[in-house]
């Protein structure tokens, strides 16, 4: 009997404790509803995000629509003002700068020539006289070089008959310098042979550190970009009267009338500072008769022969200075597009024939290609190389080998 009450008072107690099967349904239920309320709110508030930035996009588009509508409206706007400004004022054209720095074209017959070819290290030069000084064949870069040293130097061109007249009506002058510190003068008359009417004073050609300029009657021409102790192509153009001359690719005198007749050829140089480093060399001296000018030339003989292109040593390498002669032969092409041109290499007879016949091939190709990069059609053009096989000249003089050496530009038949 005590144990059945015992077990009556537990069960009472115990019973608020252990749920029932409804209190379970009940509390699923609720779980249930409430699961399904957090994934509703996920829900939704995806959406919401997903609305707000599908609007916040279509806000900057309209935003970015409206500045450049705004910027054509604004550059309608200032067209329009442009517009009615140009009518009422008259347009300004602007000025373009056409200048051709660098016309000179060389002598195509040559009277003097001197390479240095086999002249021996130490020796005087054996194509030159000397009036004053010392001037001595060196070494410079592993080539012969003529050396200006002390004693204020003066030496001339060593010809049979130097007291005479030697340049003519049209002639130019080439050679390459390479400037030290002092003065060098090109006097267009022999200091040592020519007394007699030789004009007063020093007119002359002179070049000191980085100027260049006519000394009797014009103030020197300054070339900034010139610095001092470099090889320098000094190029000068004499007609009947008129006087160019140029320093590498640009033109730095031009002299309408000089008041005197070129009869000859002086180099003179003074140095300045210590001896060695005010050292003057030269070399590839060319003196030669001018003529017809290129188209004329054509005109009359249905071809163009031009020594005046050069190229490096037993290499079809153009040398910078050949530009004068290349940039007339493209104007004539540009100006006449109907013309065509065979393009002919030609050599001296020194060295071996079959290497000259390549030669004279390959600079003749280089020419074309120097045309062709111009802007020249390479249909209009067409190249061969003669090797040594067509001389003008004799090959036992050093002016008969620089005539030798020429490229000559043929015209082609239409039929062609």
């Amino acid at each position: 009997m005590k144990k059945i009450i015992l077990f009556a008072m537990l069960g009472l107690f115990l019973y608020p404790l252990v749920p029932t099967e409804a209190q379970i349904l009940e509390k699923l239920k609720k779980k249930i509803e409430r699961k399904a309320e957090q994934k509703a709110d996920q829900k939704i508030d995806k959406t919401i995000d997903k609305g707000f930035d599908e609007a916040e996009k279509a806000l900057a588009k309209k935003k970015a629509d409206s500045i450049q509508r705004e910027k054509e409206a604004s550059k309608k706007r200032s067209e329009q003002v442009q517009g009615e400004g140009q009518q009422q004022q008259p347009e300004v054209s602007k000025l373009t700068l056409n200048w051709a720095k660098y016309d000179f074209v060389p002598g195509d017959k040559v009277i003097f020539e001197d390479n240095l070819i086999g002249e021996e290290n130490g020796e005087f030069p054996s194509r030159w006289d000397l009036k004053q000084g010392n001037v001595e064949i060196a070494q410079l870069g592993g080539e012969n070089v003529i050396m200006f040293r002390a004693g204020s130097p003066i030496i001339v061109p060593y010809l049979k008959e130097p007291q005479k007249d030697y340049l003519p009506e049209v002639f130019t002058v080439e050679f390459d310098l390479f400037c030290g510190t002092g003065t060098f003068e090109v006097n267009l008359y022999d200091r040592k042979n020519q007394k007699s009417g030789s004009p007063s004073g020093y007119t002359s050609i002179k070049i000191q550190h980085n100027q260049m300029g006519w000394t009797n009657s014009f103030s020197e021409i300054s070339d900034q970009s010139l610095p001092e102790k470099r090889w320098v192509h000094i190029a000068i153009a004499y007609t009947n009267g008129k006087l160019k001359a140029y320093l590498d690719e640009t033109r730095l005198i031009n002299v309408p009338r000089i008041d005197f007749d070129p009869k000859g050829l002086t180099l003179y140089t003074y140095i300045f500072g210590t001896l060695q480093e005010g050292h003057y060399y030269v070399k590839n001296v060319r003196i030669a008769e001018g003529g017809v000018k290129y188209y004329d030339r054509f005109l009359q003989d249905g071809k163009i022969v031009t020594n005046g292109i050069r190229f490096d040593v037993n290499k079809a390498t153009i040398k910078p200075e050949s530009m004068g002669v290349i940039n007339s032969i493209y104007k004539i092409l540009y100006d006449n597009p109907e013309l065509k041109f065979s393009i002919e290499g030609h050599t001296d007879s020194d060295g071996d024939n079959e290497f000259n016949q390549q030669l004279s091939e390959d600079r003749a190709q280089a020419v074309l290609k120097q045309l062709v990069s111009m802007g020249i059609d390479n249909a209009r053009l067409s190249s061969k190389g003669f090797g040594e096989g067509v001389p003008l000249a004799d090959n036992n003089t050093e002016e008969g080998k620089a005539n030798n050496r020429r490229v000559e530009f043929v015209k082609i038949p239409d039929q062609q």
